[in-house]
């Protein structure tokens, strides 16, 4: 016996084994083996990369409309205003706003004021128990530095 008949006889015996429709049951199950995971990549990345747009946003915009206004107290309520738009427009909730300035009063001419800007990130599908475990969420910060018109109207 040729080993070209033994070959021709062991393809009849695993053709007639009936394994027909099985690589495609392989493959679906490998395919989604590998595609769930690549899905989920995919998502969380996108909800941190929308996180870090809103968060450096947010902290320009609020550091632009503190240097323009008129006062201490109109500079903070609009920085506030400004970073919550930014942080809405995004669809980004619950995002915090902190502003420091480097002398008294903020507006000063050449005075510097530093806003931050800070969002958490919560992981998709990931329980709050498995906390302690694996880190459920992922902490995203933005800061801003911006100077005050050395030639600035107002007081």
């Amino acid at each position: 016996m040729t080993s070209v008949s033994w070959l021709v006889r062991r393809v009849r015996q695993v053709r007639a084994g009936r394994e027909d429709g099985r690589a495609i049951v392989e493959f679906v199950f490998l395919g989604v083996l590998v595609f769930v995971p690549i899905v989920y990549l995919i998502v969380t990345l996108g909800l941190i990369q929308r996180a870090s747009f809103a968060a450096a946003t947010a902290a320009r915009e609020a550091g632009r409309v503190f240097v323009t206004s008129t006062s201490d107290a109109q500079a903070r309520e609009r920085a506030g205003i400004a970073s919550r738009l930014a942080f809405e427009d995004y669809g980004v909730p619950g995002g915090t706003l902190a502003v420091a300035c480097d002398g008294s009063p903020c507006l000063r001419p050449e005075g510097r004021v530093r806003t931050t800007t800070r969002v958490i990130v919560n992981l998709p599908l990931v329980p709050d128990f498995l906390g302690s475990v694996i880190p459920a969420s992922v902490p995203i910060e933005a800061t801003h530095e911006v100077t005050v018109d050395r030639f600035r109207a107002g007081g």
